[in-house]
C-alpha cells in the first residue's frame, strides 16, 4: 500500500474590489483557492493575477504567501485545509501540474466561468480557468473525486463544505506559521 501524503488547499480573501464583488454574490468568507504540495505553502499554484498591480491580467500563477499579490494585501485572511492522498495521487497531480507549468503562457483567467457559476451553468474554454476550477481540475484529473459536479462549477466555498478536508489553520495569512 502506498504511503499517505497530504496536499494543502489555501482559501483566501484579500479584500480587493474584485473579491468584494464576488463576495457580495457568494456570501462566502473566502473567494480564492490555491493548491500546495507542502505545508509551508512554498509550492503554491492557482489562477489569478499575474502582476499584483493589474487585476485584469490573469492566468496560471505560482503564488508566494510572502511576496507578490499577497504581500500587497497584508490583511489577507485565509483558511488552510489538508487533504490526505496517496503517494500515487500526488505523482498524478504533479504530472498534471507540469502541463500547466510548461504551457503557463497559454492559459488565461476564465472570468466568464466565474459568471457561469452565478447562473449554475459551466462556462468552459480550453486553456482558461478560474482559481477553484483549476484546483478541482488538478484533483479530478488525478482521480480524486470530492464533488459530484464539474470543476467549472466548483467554488472556493465548496472546499470549506467538504468533509474530506481537514482544517489546519484559519486567520491572517501573514501570521501563518506551519507546524512541522
Amino acid at each position: 500500500m502506498a504511503a499517505d501524503r497530504s496536499v494543502f488547499i489555501l482559501l483566501t480573501n484579500t479584500g480587493t474590489l474584485f473579491t468584494k464583488v464576488i463576495q457580495s454574490y457568494t456570501k462566502a468568507p473566502y473567494n480564492h483557492a490555491s493548491i500546495s504540495f507542502n505545508r509551508e505553502l512554498s509550492e503554491l499554484y492557482s489562477f489569478g493575477r499575474k502582476h499584483p498591480n493589474n487585476p485584469l491580467n490573469g492566468g496560471f500563477v505560482k503564488e508566494d504567501i510572502r511576496t507578490g499579490t499577497f504581500s500587497k494585501y497584508p490583511d489577507t485572511t485565509c483558511v488552510i485545509y489538508e487533504l490526505q492522498v496517496s503517494e500515487r495521487e500526488v505523482e498524478k497531480m504533479k504530472r498534471v501540474l507540469q502541463i500547466f507549468i510548461r504551457r503557463d503562457r497559454k492559459y488565461f483567467y476564465n472570468i466568464l466561468g466565474v459568471i457561469g457559476i452565478t447562473v449554475k451553468e459551466p462556462v468552459e474554454f480550453s486553456n482558461s480557468y478560474f482559481c477553484s476550477q483549476f484546483v478541482a481540475e488538478i484533483l479530478q484529473r488525478s482521480g480524486i473525486k470530492i464533488w459530484n459536479k464539474l470543476p467549472a462549477l466548483v467554488t472556493p466555498d465548496d472546499f470549506r463544505q467538504s468533509d474530506r478536508l481537514r482544517l489546519m489553520y484559519e486567520g491572517k495569512l501573514s501570521e501563518y506559521a506551519p507546524r512541522t
